[in-house]
C-alpha cells in the first residue's frame, strides 16, 4: 500500500501519514499502517461514500480479508477520533455500502510559494544536520512551571550539542521565539537548520506529561515525535531523565532522515560524510554481503578524509562483521582492530566514532578493558548515546556479565526504543538469561530479537539454545537450521572463540546448541 506524503488537517487533528501520527491539537498518536492508510482515504473522500473494497485495497493491498478486519480498524480509528468532542461520529457508516468521512473541512498542506523568493536572503544550511530546540510550551496553566519547561530544552540543546556530526542552534537564538506562534517552515529559513523540534509542557497534580516532536523544516514532514508521562516527585530528576531520552530518541531518528535525503544525491557529488551516511545501513544490518557493500564507499571516505574517525569506526565494524560471520579470517580481524584504534586517534570528542571502535576493540581485541574506556569516554562525551550501551551490552553478555548486560541493554533501549540496532540488545539480554537459566525470559528475548532483524544469524542461536533448555527440540532444530541457511560456515566453538565467550556461558549455550542439531 502507498501512503502519500500531504498533511492533512481537519478539526483539531492533523493527519502525517508518512510518519503514521495522528496529532489532536500537538498531542500525538501513532497509528498503524493500516489505519492511516483507511483514514487517509476517507479524508480524501471528504463526503463521499467510500465503498469496502476500496477501503480494503487502500489498507490490505487487494487481500482478501474478512469484513470483520475493516470493521475492527473503522472502531479503532473511531476510538481515537473520539479525544474530540464528538469527532468518533465523523465517520459515518453506510449500510452495504461502506463509509463516510462527515466531519470538518479537510484541508491539506500547500506548497509555500514566497519559499523561493525569501530563501535568498535565509542563512545557507550547514554541511552536517542541523536543529533548533524552540521553548516548550507551558500547558500547566502554572506560570511557575516555565522554568522547569525552560530547564528542560536546557538540558536538551545542551545533550544535541555533544553530538558531533550535529548543528545545532544556540539557545539565545532560539528563545526569541518563546511564547510566538510560529511557523516551523519559517523557524528553519530564519534560523538555517534543516529540522525544528518543538513541544509542550503540561503539569497535574503529581504529574508531569511533556510532548515533543521533531519536524522537517523544508517539507514540514514528522521526523519522530513522542510522548512521557511522568510522576513530579523529584522535579529536577525527571527534567534531566526526559531530556536525556529525547536526545537519545532523536539522534537516531535525525540521521534515518539523513541517510534519505542523501540517497537523492548523485554519486559522483557525495563527500566524505555523504558517503558514510550511505553505508550506514549497509553496516547496521551486521550480514557479510551488505557490509562488503558499506566498505566499498567507506574506502572512498577514508580517501577523501584520512583522519574521518566515523568512517574509521564504521569500517572497523564492517570487517567486524565479516571476521565473525565470513570465516573468521585473520585479515578482518587485523582490519577490525587497526580501523578502531584510528577512530579512537582521531575521534576522542566523537562519541559515535568511540563506540563502533570500542566494541570492535572488546570483540575482536579481546581487550574489554580498553573496549570500556572507549565506551565510558563516549557515555561522558554525550550521555544519550544508545548506541553505546546497546553494543556495550553485547560485549559483557558475551563475557558473561549477565546483569550488568542486562542493564545496559535496557537503558540502551530506553535511551532509544525504535533504535536499528535493537536486536544485538535483545541479543545481550538472551544470552544473559540463558547463563542464568531463565530459558523463557531469554525465548522472549530472542524473538525479539528476530523481529528487529530476521537476517542476523546469532540472533537464531541464542534462539535455538533457549528453546532446547525449555525442551521444545523441534522448535530448536527449526532456529538451528535458520542458522545454517543465514551462515552455512557456522561452528558454535569458532564462534565462542572469536568473540572470547565466558567459559560459563560457553558450557551453557554448547550443550543447548548441540541438542539442537548445530555442528560444533
Amino acid at each position: 500500500m502507498t501512503i502519500g506524503g500531504d498533511i492533512y488537517q481537519f478539526g483539531p487533528f492533523r493527519l502525517d501519514p508518512v510518519a503514521g501520527i495522528l496529532y489532536h491539537g500537538i498531542e500525538p498518536t501513532l497509528l498503524g499502517q493500516r489505519a492511516v492508510a483507511l483514514l487517509r482515504l476517507l479524508l480524501q473522500k471528504a463526503g463521499v461514500p467510500v465503498s469496502k473494497d476500496a477501503l480494503v485495497e487502500a489498507g490490505w493491498g487487494g487481500l482478501a480479508v474478512a469484513d470483520n478486519n475493516l470493521t475492527v480498524q473503522i472502531a479503532a480509528l473511531r476510538r481515537v477520533l473520539a479525544e474530540g468532542a464528538g469527532a468518533e461520529s465523523w465517520i459515518e457508516t453506510m449500510p452495504r455500502r461502506g463509509y463516510r468521512y462527515v466531519g470538518p473541512a479537510v484541508a491539506t498542506n500547500v506548497p509555500d510559494a514566497p519559499a523561493t523568493a525569501r530563501a535568498a536572503s535565509s542563512p545557507t544550511l550547514p554541511e552536517k544536520p542541523s536543529v533548533a530546540v524552540l521553548p516548550f510550551s507551558n500547558l500547566s496553566g502554572d506560570p511557575e512551571q516555565e522554568y522547569f519547561a525552560d530547564g528542560m530544552v536546557d538540558d536538551i540543546v545542551t545533550g544535541l550539542a555533544r553530538i558531533k556530526w550535529l548543528f545545532v542552534i544556540a539557545r539565545n537564538s532560539t528563545f526569541t521565539y518563546k511564547g510566538r506562534a510560529v511557523d516551523v517552515k519559517q523557524v528553519g529559513r530564519e534560523l538555517g537548520v534543516r529540522y525544528v523540534l518543538e513541544g509542550s509542557v503540561r503539569k497535574a497534580g503529581g504529574g508531569v506529561r511533556v510532548t515533543a516532536q521533531m519536524i522537517d523544516a523544508s517539507t514540514g514532514a514528522h521526523v519522530w515525535a513522542e510522548r512521557y508521562d511522568r510522576s513530579s516527585q523529584d522535579i529536577f530528576a525527571l527534567q534531566d531523565e526526559i531530556a536525556v531520552s529525547v536526545v537519545g530518541a532523536i539522534a537516531p531518528s535525525v540521521r534515518k532522515a539523513e541517510i534519505e535525503r542523501v540517497k537523492r544525491k548523485r554519486p559522483d557529488s557525495l563527500d566524505a560524510y555523504d558517503l558514510v551516511l550511505q553505508a550506514q545501513p549497509d553496516v547496521d544490518s551486521g550480514m557479510p554481503e551488505q557490509v562488503t557493500r558499506a566498505l566499498t564507499l567507506l574506502e572512498r571516505a577514508i580517501a577523501l578524509e584520512p583522519t574521518y574517525a566515523l568512517a574509521h569506526g564504521n569500517a572497523a565494524m564492517c570487517h567486524h562483521c565479516l571476521f565473525l560471520r565470513a570465516g573468521l579470517q585473520e585479515v578482518n580481524r587485523a582490519a577490525s582492530i587497526r580501523h578502531a584504534r584510528s577512530a579512537i586517534v582521531y575521534g576522542q570528542d566523537d562519541a559515535l566514532a568511540l563506540t563502533w571502535a570500542g566494541f570492535s576493540i572488546g570483540m575482536d581485541a579481546h581487550d574489554r578493558a580498553a573496549a570500556f574506556t572507549a565506551l565510558e569516554a563516549a557515555i561522558a562525551i554525550s550521555p544519550s548515546s544508545a548506541l553505546t550501551y546497546i553494543l556495550g551490552s553485547v560485549i559483557l553478555g558475551w563475557g558473561g556479565e549477565a546483569e550488568r548486560a542486562i542493564e545496559w541493554s535496557e537503558w540502551g533501549m530506553r535511551l532509544s526504543p525504535f533504535d536499528s540496532w535493537a536486536w544485538a540488545a535483545f541479543d545481550a539480554q538472551a544470552m544473559s538469561h540463558l547463563l542464568r537459566g531463565r530459558y523463557d525470559e531469554a525465548c522472549r528475548a530472542a524473538y525479539k530479537s528476530i523481529q528487529a532483524n530476521p537476517a542476523h544469524s546469532i540472533t537464531y542461536v541464542q534462539l535455538a539454545a533457549a528453546l532446547a533448555k525449555l525442551g521444545r527440540l523441534d522448535e530448536a532444530r527449526a532456529a538451528a537450521a535458520r542458522v545454517l541457511e543465514l551462515q552455512p560456515t557456522f561452528r558454535y566453538s569458532h564462534q565462542f572463540a572469536g568473540v572470547n565467550c565466558a567459559p560459563a556461558l560457553a558450557e551453557v549455550l554448547g550443550g543447548a546448541l548441540r541438542d539442537a542439531g548445530l555442528p560444533q
